[in-house]
C-alpha cells in the first residue's frame, strides 16, 4: 500500500486531540488526508462504491445526460473544451431523499446501486458534521450555533479519460471548491491529483487507498475571516489508465449570507469580507470565470486594506 503523503494527516479517531494539527492544516494547507475514518465509512462501503460510480460513469451518453442539475454545475458535464479529458455525474444534496431518488432514477440505477449511494451518502455526510464542527470548535465557536445540520452536501463523481496522447496534459483546470469543505475518495491507483502550497508550488497527492482527503474552500476562508487556506489544486494527467474519483462537497444554503460568526470578529480581527448569499457568490464566480479563490479578492472589505 503505498503511504507517502505530502499533505498533513489527521487521524479521525485521535481528533479531539489534534486540534492544533487540525488548525495548523487548515491554515497553511487548506487540506488534510483524514485515516481512521471506518467506524463510520467503512472500507467495505468504500470498495463497494467504486464499483456503483464506475458502473454509473460506463453508462451510455445519452443515459448520463439525464442527469440534469438543481443548481449550476450539479448535473452531468460532458468533457469540453476547457477540460476535454474530465466528465462527471452530480447530485445537489445528498441528504433530501427527492435528490437522491431523482439520481437514481435518472441512471435507471438498481435497488442495490441505490442501497449503496445511500448508505455512502450518510456516512459521508456524518463525516462532514463531525470535521465541520470540529473545525469550528478549534477556532473556539460553538457547533451548535452553526446550523451545519441543515448544509447541503453536494454529491459529484469524476471520470478522467487519460490516454497516451494526453500524458502531462491537465484533467482539470487550477481551482478552489466554493464551499466550506469537501471529502475526496480519490482513485486508488491512479495519481494526478496535486494541491499548491503558500510557496505557490504545486505539491502531487500520491494516492492512498482506504483513506481520504479533506480540501477547504472559499466558503471556509470566509466564514473564518481569513484564517483558513482555500486549497488551489488540480488534476494532472500522469499515466494512460482511466481515472475515478468521487467527491461530496458541504456547502453553505444557497440564501443563506455567506460572513463569520461573531466569535471571529473582533478589534483585532476586524471582518475581512463584505457579507454575501451564498447563491450570489457562486455567481460571481461564475460570471468573472475566477474560480481558483481570485473572486474573494471582490468581496474584502475596506478596512482589510489597512
Amino acid at each position: 500500500m503505498a503511504t507517502k503523503c505530502t499533505v498533513p494527516i489527521i487521524d479521525f479517531l485521535d481528533l479531539p486531540n489534534q486540534m492544533s494539527n487540525l488548525i495548523a492544516a487548515s491554515e497553511e494547507w487548506g487540506c488534510f488526508r483524514l485515516i481512521n475514518c471506518h467506524n463510520i465509512l467503512p472500507v467495505s462501503l468504500m470498495s463497494d462504491m467504486k464499483v456503483v460510480v464506475r458502473s454509473l460513469l460506463d453508462l451510455p451518453v445519452e443515459v448520463k445526460r439525464r442527469n440534469l442539475g438543481v443548481i449550476v454545475d450539479s448535473g452531468y458535464m460532458a468533457p469540453s473544451p476547457k477540460n476535454p479529458l474530465y466528465e462527471s455525474l452530480g447530485l445537489y444534496n445528498t441528504m433530501c431523499c427527492a435528490d437522491v431518488d431523482k439520481f437514481c432514477s435518472q441512471l435507471d440505477a438498481s435497488p442495490h446501486q441505490r442501497d449503496t449511494i445511500m448508505k455512502y451518502a450518510e456516512a459521508v455526510h456524518e463525516l462532514s458534521m463531525r470535521i465541520g464542527k470540529t473545525l469550528a470548535e478549534s477556532l473556539g465557536v460553538k457547533s451548535e450555533n452553526m446550523g451545519i445540520e441543515k448544509w447541503p452536501c453536494q454529491f459529484r463523481i469524476n471520470k478522467y479519460h487519460f490516454t497516451p496522447e494526453s500524458v502531462g496534459s491537465p484533467g482539470v483546470q487550477i481551482h478552489t471548491d466554493s464551499g466550506f469543505l469537501t471529502i475526496l475518495q480519490d482513485d486508488e491507483g491512479v495519481g494526478g491529483l496535486e494541491v499548491m502550497n503558500k510557496a505557490g508550488e504545486f505539491i502531487p497527492v500520491e494516492p492512498w487507498p482506504d483513506t481520504l482527503l479533506v480540501n477547504l474552500g472559499d466558503m471556509a476562508t470566509v466564514w473564518s475571516n481569513g484564517r483558513f487556506c482555500n486549497v488551489k489544486h488540480r488534476v494532472q494527467c500522469k499515466e494512460a489508465k482511466i481515472r475515478v474519483s468521487i467527491a461530496s462537497f458541504l456547502l453553505f444554503p444557497s440564501e443563506t449570507v455567506l460572513e463569520p460568526p461573531l466569535e471571529l470578529v473582533d478589534d483585532d480581527h476586524p471582518r475581512q469580507y463584505v457579507p454575501i448569499m451564498y447563491q450570489d457568490y457562486r455567481k460571481l464566480r461564475l460570471s468573472t470565470k475566477l474560480e481558483a479563490g481570485e473572486a474573494l479578492a471582490l468581496l474584502h472589505t475596506p478596512i482589510s486594506h489597512k
